[in-house]
């Protein structure tokens, strides 16, 4: 209940989306796809509420898989976007309005801005080292473009629709012996929200070779691997891609790698509330590496823009 007030949201998103999904998996038994299936308590529940009010479930474990923090591979990166792009397939016909929102505000950018201003004022963990002064330069460099994506729905260009919600590369399974890409887990965060929310972390998570936990010096984004997520991903989607979608993926390769490390300093000043730390300072070391892949993205803003062009002229 820390992160999610109300737990029993979740459990009704996972069995709307077990509904959704397994019969279409289930007629095409030659693809290996799984998502994990709610085991239901000894009285039939999808979950169970203890005497101390904490809920507990359980789900189907999946075998013969494993995962990666960094990705091995452009193949492998290929597969990633693939396995995003078929996942945002199975559940685009799936209507928004029937999710919860479980963590309302999550990824609405402007969001997480006013909590940092409001925090910066006062924060309850001071720091004027050159590393937090250099993030708060930052951020204000680039408050202005931190509603891209929310104007963009208000205007009618990007649509609600269901989404993942934490697709980074750790919440892809591969299969152990083929390395294909065959469940996403993780699924808390399902929700209704933008496509772009989720492919953005996707670029942001799998195209920095270096990992989130890396040396500043070797943060970069990678644009071959950005190029394989898309050749994964894009066919599968192609069929309700808008031309405002393809427009829009740059911006939210750089926006939320930007609001990552926006959450990433916000809780820093705040005293380390939300992300787990192991040891002083890793938040805010976290968000200067976010900020780095930042940079580098704003760096290839022309070529990643060329690229998703070509795609859509296809």
């Amino acid at each position: 209940p820390t992160v999610f007030p109300k737990p029993e949201q979740i459990m009704h998103n996972l069995r709307v989306l077990d509904n959704h999904v397994r019969p279409k998996l289930l007629a095409n038994p030659n693809q290996r796809w799984e998502l994990p299936a709610i085991i239901p308590t000894l009285a039939g529940a999808d979950y169970h509420w203890d005497q101390a009010g904490a809920l507990w479930r359980a789900q189907s474990f999946i075998a013969d898989t494993e995962s990666f923090d960094t990705i091995q591979s452009e193949a492998q990166a290929k597969e990633a976007g693939r396995a995003l792009g078929f996942f945002h397939a199975l559940i685009h016909d799936l209507p928004a309005h029937l999710l919860h929102d479980p963590l309302p505000g999550f990824h609405i950018t402007p969001g997480y801005l006013a909590h940092y201003a409001a925090l910066a004022v006062a924060p309850p963990r001071p720091d004027t080292s050159t590393e937090a002064l250099f993030c708060h330069r930052f951020i204000a460099e680039r408050q202005e473009t931190a509603e891209v994506l929310a104007a963009a729905h208000l205007r009618g260009e990007l649509l609600s629709c269901p989404i993942h919600g934490d697709p980074k590369l750790a919440n892809i399974l591969f299969n152990r012996d083929t390395g294909q890409a065959i469940s996403l887990i993780d699924l808390d965060t399902v929700k209704p929200g933008l496509l772009h929310y989720d492919l953005g972390d996707c670029l942001r998570s799998c195209c920095n070779p270096a990992g989130e936990e890396a040396d500043l010096a070797g943060v970069s984004f990678n644009l071959d691997c950005c190029a394989a997520i898309l050749h994964g991903y894009l066919p599968e989607v192609a069929s309700f891609f808008s031309p405002f979608d393809y427009q829009y993926i740059y911006d939210a390769a750089r926006l939320i790698a930007f609001e990552l490390g926006l959450r990433f300093f916000s809780d820093h000043l705040a005293g380390d509330v939300y992300f787990r730390s192991r040891r002083p300072g890793q938040n805010l070391h976290r968000a200067m590496i976010q900020f780095a892949l930042c940079q580098s993205i704003e760096a290839h803003e022309a070529k990643i823009r060329k690229m998703t062009g070509d795609y859509q002229k296809r």
